[in-house]
């Protein structure tokens, strides 16, 4: 949250699981949303569980302002229903490839952590795209990370 709140000042974070960060526990699927208090939500980031990620796509575009960013296994943007049900008729507007494995630990940071699987941003604008537009983010998790992180 904290990277996130350096750059667009106002950060509101929730997870469906209390992991011990802070954040307050909300079911992002069913429960209230910052805009039933009247409150402007600009963007949506997040990880979705991957079986749910198609509902938080359409809550997500539900309640924003501007746009929606998911990161997502790669392989999510395959497949013949999802297709169908997704980047038919709302592409998304840019999907950025890692080109480095992010090794994500459920619930926590872990600057040892490894992983094999290939993460990509998922990008959509409120407006919606006539075609998506794909980039590749290269190396930089180095670059980024603090030790401040694994505090």
């Amino acid at each position: 949250m904290r990277p996130l709140a350096e750059r667009f000042g106002l950060v509101i974070a929730s997870d469906f699981e209390d992991y011990g960060a802070g954040y307050p526990t909300v079911d992002f699927l069913n429960g209230p949303s910052p805009t039933d208090f009247g409150q402007r939500v600009d963007w949506v980031i997040t990880n979705p569980p991957l079986n749910k990620a198609e509902a938080f796509l359409d809550r997500a575009l539900s309640v924003v302002a501007v746009g929606v960013a998911f990161i997502l296994r790669a392989s999510w943007a395959e497949g013949q229903g999802r297709y169908e049900r997704v980047f038919k008729d709302r592409p998304p507007t840019l999907i950025a490839q890692h080109t480095e494995r992010v090794p994500m630990v459920r619930g926590r940071l872990d600057r040892k952590a490894v992983t094999q699987i290939p993460y990509a941003w998922f990008m959509w604008r409120k407006e919606g795209a006539l075609f998506t537009e794909m980039t590749w983010i290269p190396p930089c998790r180095k670059h980024f990370e603090r030790d401040t992180d694994y505090a």
